[in-house]
């Protein structure tokens, strides 16, 4: 099945800013992490969402793919020019200069150092610990040198054998003369599957490959502030390198539990503190939550709901350390829903008084919808 647009995926248009991808991100991510939603594709659309908002986060994937889809620019030259564009299999300009005009170009050397593949895991944390940070240790599934062969492939007392096909240069050339001049088609030797190298009696312990799977214990600071969606690069714990190369890097992309109380947008935090009619009316000093401990909060007589106080230096610490957030309290006035026959009496009686006597905001507002329906 071929994949979904990644616009549609997220609910967002085309012309969507980075805030916009990035709050349908949240949301949809919420809705659908496998940790609240027990739904049997409910991992499946939440790697789905992931997978989107990787790209489409990321000023040039976002590119790359409103250019190519999701076949990516391999299907075409990219910007490159023609000097930096690379055909595959190491095949490139100067191998194609090689080939009509029979130049010496450049051969891609097997046996010459390569760097290892990089690595992906994907570790969850909770809010609290995305928040503050910690220190822990994975464990993360990679290819290692034999120890047996030491990454040869030999059975202990050989050695690999140069192949005698393509003399070590892992492929093998074929000239043609023709009117237009010398042309040579070159392949990977299949003799020694591009390696340059035969191996007759093969490690026991690896099969000849020269690498065994193992787990391999990791240990991870992970930075305060740390977002969902964000991932830390860990330098030299990827797969080891070929022929005596650097190692590739692990890269841990984190995926980061939803609170129930709070809400983070950046380094701030947004969460509703309830109130009851009586405190915002008369004002009162209240203690609200934070991810730092409990602090007294002023809220002045007249308090409506939805009204944000704010909370400086109570929100996230910057993941690059550039200081700490706000938390910001949103006011919700609480109805209450059972009330005694005394306190119904002082509402009557609070009603009436105020019925007579219609305080300033209520006489704009009503004076605003006389206006409105006559046409004023």
């Amino acid at each position: 099945m071929s994949k979904r647009d990644y616009y549609e995926v997220l609910g967002v248009e085309k012309t969507a800013t980075k805030d916009e991808i990035k709050r349908a991100y949240r949301k949809l991510s919420k809705k659908y992490h496998p940790d609240i939603n027990k739904a049997p594709d409910a991992a499946d659309k939440f790697k789905e969402i992931t997978e989107a908002y990787e790209v489409l986060s990321d000023d040039q994937k976002r590119a790359q793919y409103d250019q190519f889809g999701h076949e990516g620019p391999s299907q075409g030259f990219g910007g490159g020019g023609f000097g930096g564009a690379d055909f595959g299999g190491g095949f490139g300009f100067e191998d194609i200069f090689s080939t009509f005009f029979g130049g010496g170009g450049r051969r891609n050397d097997p046996n010459s150092p390569r760097q290892g593949a990089d690595l992906q895991y994907t570790m969850t944390l909770d809010f609290e610990e995305a928040v503050f940070g910690k220190e822990t240790d994975v464990q993360i599934p990679r290819e290692e040198t034999c120890d047996t062969c030491h990454g040869s492939g030999a059975k202990p007392g050989t050695k690999p054998e140069t192949c005698p096909h393509c003399h070590g240069t892992g492929q093998l050339n074929t000239e043609q003369n023709t009117p237009f001049g010398r042309i040579v088609n070159r392949r990977v030797c299949h003799h020694c599957s591009g390696t340059g190298k035969i191996i007759k009696d093969k490690c026991r312990t690896c099969g000849g490959t020269g690498k065994v799977k193992k787990r391999r214990k990791i240990h991870v600071k992970i930075p305060a502030g740390i977002d969902d969606g964000q991932q830390l690069r860990v330098a030299g714990q990827g797969e080891p390198g070929i022929n005596g190369g650097p190692a590739g890097d692990l890269y841990i992309v984190f995926h980061v539990k939803p609170h129930e109380l709070f809400e983070r947008d950046g380094d701030d935090i947004y969460c509703e503190i309830p109130i009851a009619f009586t405190q915002a009316a008369l004002g009162d000093e209240i203690e609200v939550p934070t991810l730092h401990g409990k602090v007294k909060l002023k809220i002045p007589a007249g308090t409506q709901s939805g009204t944000k106080f704010r909370l400086r230096g109570k929100g996230v610490p910057n993941v690059h350390g550039y200081g700490t957030g706000d938390q910001h309290c949103i006011a919700k006035i609480i109805t209450p829903t059972k009330l005694t026959e005394k306190q119904k009496q002082i509402l009557r009686e609070f009603a009436e008084v105020s019925g007579k006597v219609p305080d300033e905001q209520s006489s704009n507002f009503f004076d605003k919808m006389k206006k409105a329906f006559k046409g004023d």
